[in-house]
């Protein structure tokens, strides 16, 4: 089994309930509950299907039910694997081309028709959902939030790094697993508030209602007077050769099989994008015992946070600027990955072409709001607002003042007197700022009194290292005059307690003090697993992952509140004040072919993915028909398959660039609504187990769901 049984920040899950299953015909095991795509990732099992056209094998992309790449056949019926939990006994197995309607000679058992009602709707969970119907519910609105995961919290269920931000805020210095369990305990105290999880909303109607998929097992009504549309945000594709191979897909995806589900995904990744999803992805692989090859980013400068970006160049990642995918190839799934530098019109550069043997290339290469309810409640003229990613795509820490702000303006809409905070709106502007000036420190002497050195040179939002400093010795030195400041040591009471080391979210706070005229000692944060005692060496680090010296562990404290190893090193004077970091990954892990292997057809790319259509022959379709209108490339099935076109529809503005005309002249698709997969039988809400709709209808008057 391919599971993560040892990780340095997250406790495997105890008491989890083995089962049976097959797929195929083959007997397997995987754990109750967990998502079908999960427990076949585990088995090493990573084709679902095989498509009608061509025969092509089919994968995760989005692990999130945005898109339709992991349909299996569970029981007879065709469902996405992503949101299928597991259960004893399930018969699953490869979809072989289109699916087929199950036979069946039995009549219509007896069904209901279930409706709920409450004052707002609020779709989705994730920070700024959370943030959103908490703030309603206190304003005494009768809320029912939905949300097609099991756990609340969104995307801050993946992430176990600490965030950046305010403490005070946002909970700052906090793993985001830990911060949505805060978000999600602060709601459910609240009476006022309906939680359906694992119930993904399938549509609204006219007559302001909502589908829900309860617990992917029954349909339900709910009659809403408003809505709230935080439904996050969705994995985009990218155009090169073998963007569809078994192995490619996103980072996000990547992050769900690895942090929420601990499953070993890859062997080996390359990550294409350089954002703070990439960077931040690639941190996770190497905390998972994965190795990660390198980042790839077309643009010339690091499009995250530099103190991640400078956290895994550390630990022996190195990020390949101003460069592209080439290709991707292998046979039947992905075996290598070929890059290349690009010109100024980021045409790649052949000559500069290295391939690099793995078997996973995840792609953070930004994120698509899901924000179609919204769009198509404004045409039903509803009151509805947009929070967090749906709005705006930005950190979680800025969307959990989204979701609160736009619950405030969503109660006057709805009579209620009140006023937004301004504080409220300053705050968010700056927790969602792009990075700042870069400012340069300058080189700390060591003496015989601890003292902290830090080592973040870019204006970010975040002040952990100053709330946790038990003597109020670390502070903002005031130039913007709002938490985008750099922290700076200011005074001589540092008692060497280690909380700003452990607490800072980008690594970049060492302590130093000087044991006599030629060794200092140097104190680190850790976040792998310290397989190692006092008296080992290691190799030391700069900023910029440049070698300093071998050095001896004195010793090493785990701090449990921030999950964060505390090493101390043993280190010669001269170089102690830049040493942040030791090496993780062996440079072999990084290494590229001798010699490039790859074929170049950027027509092959797939665009369409739900029904195999080609970047080319979109092209040359475009160019033929003079085409001024995306509806018309349904013509080639573009768009029309299961996915309601989420995934191409980003891709098709290259599509029409390469054919040489302006996407902002080319009219709009259709709005197709946005939905899962809903069997007959669960739709109408057919009796299958007799007395379980009353139960529900009981469940639902007493608010229980």
């Amino acid at each position: 089994m391919r599971r993560i049984t040892r990780h340095p920040v997250i406790a495997p899950s105890e008491g989890r309930r083995e089962v049976s299953f097959s797929f195929d015909g083959a007997d397997l095991r995987g754990y109750e509950g967990e998502m079908i795509s999960s427990a076949l990732f585990a088995n090493g099992i990573k084709r679902f299907s095989v498509h009608p056209k061509g025969g092509a094998p089919q994968g995760i992309f989005c692990a999130n039910g945005q898109c339709s790449q992991c349909t299996v056949i569970v029981d007879g019926l065709p469902k996405k694997a992503c949101i299928t939990p597991l259960s004893a006994g399930l018969k699953v197995a490869t979809m072989e081309g289109l699916p087929v309607l199950p036979e069946s000679a039995a009549g219509l058992a007896s069904n209901e028709k279930r409706v709920i009602a409450t004052d707002v709707l609020v779709i989705g969970g994730g920070p700024s959902g959370l943030g959103a119907a908490t703030e309603l519910a206190k304003l005494g609105f009768s809320v029912v939030l939905a949300d097609d995961k099991e756990s609340l919290g969104g995307k801050l269920v993946l992430q176990t790094h600490k965030f950046f931000g305010s403490e005070e805020d946002c909970h700052a210095g906090t793993r985001g697993f830990d911060i949505a369990k805060k978000l999600e305990a602060e709601l459910r105290a609240n009476p006022k508030a309906t939680i359906l999880t694992n119930s993904p909303v399938v549509g609204i109607f006219k007559d302001r209602k909502a589908g829900i998929y309860k617990d992917y097992s029954s349909y339900l009504l709910v009659d809403f007077k408003a809505l709230v549309v935080a439904a996050g945000a969705r994995e985009r594709s990218i155009i090169f050769p073998g963007n569809d191979l078994l192995g490619v897909y996103g980072a996000g995806a990547f992050q769900t099989l690895v942090n929420r589900d601990l499953v070993r995904a890859a062997e080996r990744v390359l990550v294409v994008g350089s954002g703070n999803v990439g960077l931040i992805g690639s941190y996770h692989a190497l905390q998972a015992g994965i190795e990660v090859a390198g980042i790839v980013e077309i643009l010339d400068k690091v499009n995250g946070y530099k103190v991640h970006a400078d956290k895994i160049v550390r630990m022996g990642v190195p990020i390949h600027l101003s460069s592209t995918v080439v290709s991707a190839e292998g046979d039947g799934k992905l075996e290598r990955v070929t890059i290349a530098k690009v010109d100024k019109d980021w045409k790649p550069l052949l000559d500069t072409a290295r391939t690099y043997e793995v078997d996973t290339l995840l792609i953070a290469a930004g994120l698509s709001p899901c924000e179609e309810f919204y769009r198509q409640a404004v045409e039903f003229g509803f009151l509805a607002v947009r929070a967090g990613d749906a709005e705006e795509i930005a950190e979680a820490s800025s969307a959990m003042f989204g979701g609160r702000i736009s619950a405030l303006a969503l109660a006057k809409m709805l009579g209620k007197k009140v006023e937004i905070d301004e504080t409220w709106v300053a705050k968010r502007e700056v927790l969602k700022s792009k990075p700042g000036d870069r400012i340069c420190r300058d080189l700390v002497e060591a003496d015989e009194k601890w003292r902290p050195v830090f080592f973040c040179e870019e204006e970010i939002p975040c002040n952990p290292c100053t709330t946790v400093c038990p003597t109020g010795s670390i502070k903002l030195e005031p130039r913007r005059g709002n938490i985008l400041d750099l922290p700076y040591f200011r005074g001589n009471d540092c008692r060497g307690c280690t909380a700003c080391v452990a607490a800072c979210p980008g690594l970049a706070v060492s302590l130093l003090r000087r044991i006599d005229a030629s060794w200092s000692e140097v104190v680190l944060p850790y976040e792998f697993l310290a397989d190692f005692e006092a008296g080992s060496m290691h190799t030391l680090l700069d900023l910029g992952g440049n070698t300093l010296e071998e050095a001896e562990l004195l010793r090493k404290v785990h701090n449990s509140k921030y999950k964060t190893w505390i090493l101390h090193f043993k280190v010669s004077a001269a170089v102690a004040p830049r040493v942040i970091g030791i090496r993780v990954q062996r440079p072999e892990a990084t290494a590229s072919l001798a010699t490039p292997r790859f074929s170049c057809a950027s027509e092959d790319a797939i665009v369409c993915r739900c029904e195999r259509v080609s970047f080319g022959e979109l092209v040359q379709f475009v160019k033929d028909n003079r085409v001024t209108d995306i509806n018309q490339l349904k013509t080639l099935r573009a768009g029309m398959g299961a996915c309601g076109s989420k995934t191409c529809s980003s891709l098709y503005p290259s599509v029409f660039r390469a054919a040489g005309i302006d996407p902002k002249a080319v009219e709009a698709g259709t709005l197709r609504p946005l939905t899962v997969e809903v069997p007959m039988g669960d739709l109408v809400n057919e009796d299958r187990n007799h007395g379980q709709a009353e139960r529900d209808a009981d469940a639902a008057q007493r608010g229980g769901y």
